[in-house]
């Protein structure tokens, strides 16, 4: 019988520690991503724009490139200005919309790209792909994973405590995601990726276990590999399924219906992701899981990130529309209106005020 494998698309290097950013070059270098040097650097007008000066001397083949902001138009612009250079990768350094943008530009001109996160906000720092805004809203691009991820852990502490949380929320969604993948496979027939499922499931139930908190290095490093296993895991399987059920459908529910009220991505999730393990009867998972995310300073409850109850059963209920195909908890057991408002309401008493 012959032995079988298959190839994973994954990173050549992934370096997640206190002081990562110091040997940026050298291991660059080293790992034959850029042996001349030759990179194009975006960076954002905050957080990487900071970095720059402190990078900057160890780069001196680099070009900077500032990228305003999270659209496709300045993917593109960020394209078109790189395409002119002969460089031997995109560095994208800064937060989840410019690694967005560089994953995109890398990928439309046939170039790796390293990710350097300077914040935890969600999954999309190691995942096959872009999130971006078009005059549509907003869409989701395929690319190929970067072929480096560095993160500093140093950085990250000093990054917006917000932001740090979001990541969990995004993380520990994982959990509802998978049993939503498992219920579309007793119900319909879908098939189930084994190794992708294994690989999100416990990348969200090591940041949904662990006892620290943001302030803790070592909950900090849980959380950032979580993270990159949790976009290794799309990658696995070919699509978001890992990481994406009705604990993102809600997400996006929020994102269209409130577009200038929107709350963080890993905040929506992580809130969506508690009610749907309600939903699915999983009274004392979706309870724990509360708890935690409290203990985080996470939302549970929409009136904490500034939404009504009313607003959120409306959430609910338009969150399947948001991905056509995809079956959730939220599909299988399509709800009314008022049935929404009493399973939210059972909801609430559940896991307390």
């Amino acid at each position: 019988m012959p032995v079988l494998t298959r190839l994973i698309p994954s990173p050549v290097v992934v370096d997640i520690r206190q002081g990562a950013l110091d040997d940026l070059a050298c291991v660059l270098a080293d790992e034959r991503i850029s042996p001349s040097g030759k990179l194009a650097v975006a960076v954002s007008n905050g957080s990487g724009a900071r970095l720059r000066e402190r990078l900057a001397p160890a780069l001196p083949g680099a070009s900077w490139y500032q990228v305003g902001g999270g659209t496709l138009d300045d993917a593109v612009r960020l394209a078109g200005d790189i395409r002119a250079g002969h460089y031997d990768a995109v560095v994208g350094l800064g937060g989840g919309k410019i690694i967005d943008c560089a994953k995109f530009a890398a990928a439309r001109v046939g170039l790796p790209l390293v990710a350097v996160p300077t914040n935890l906000a969600h999954d999309g720092l190691c995942s096959p792909v872009a999130t971006l805004d078009n005059d549509a809203g907003r869409g989701s691009y395929g690319v190929p994973n970067p072929i480096a991820v560095v993160i500093d852990l140093d950085v990250i502490h000093a990054s917006p405590a917000r932001f740090v949380r979001a990541g969990i929320g995004d993380a520990v969604s994982n959990i509802s995601a998978i049993a939503d993948w498992e219920l579309a496979h007793r119900v319909r027939g879908e098939k189930i990726d084994g190794l992708a499922a294994a690989i999100a499931r416990q990348a969200g139930e090591a940041v949904l276990r662990h006892p620290g908190g943001i302030g803790d290095t070592g909950f900090l490093q849980v959380l950032a590999e979580a993270l990159v296993l949790s976009g290794i895991a799309m990658s696995v399987s070919g699509d978001s399924r890992p990481s994406s059920g009705a604990c993102h459908e809600i997400n996006h529910a929020f994102d269209l219906l409130f577009p200038q009220r929107a709350a963080a991505h890993g905040e929506q999730c992580g809130l969506g992701a508690a009610f749907a393990m309600y939903l699915r009867g999983a009274h004392e998972e979706s309870a724990y899981m509360a708890q935690v995310l409290r203990r985080h300073g996470l939302p549970v409850l929409p009136g904490e990130i500034g939404f009504t109850d009313d607003e959120f059963v409306r959430a609910v209920e338009f969150a399947p529309q948001t991905r056509p195909g995809r079956y959730t908890i939220l599909e299988h057991l399509d709800l009314t209106t008022d049935q929404i408002k009493d399973v939210y309401a059972d909801y609430v008493k559940a896991i307390g005020s």
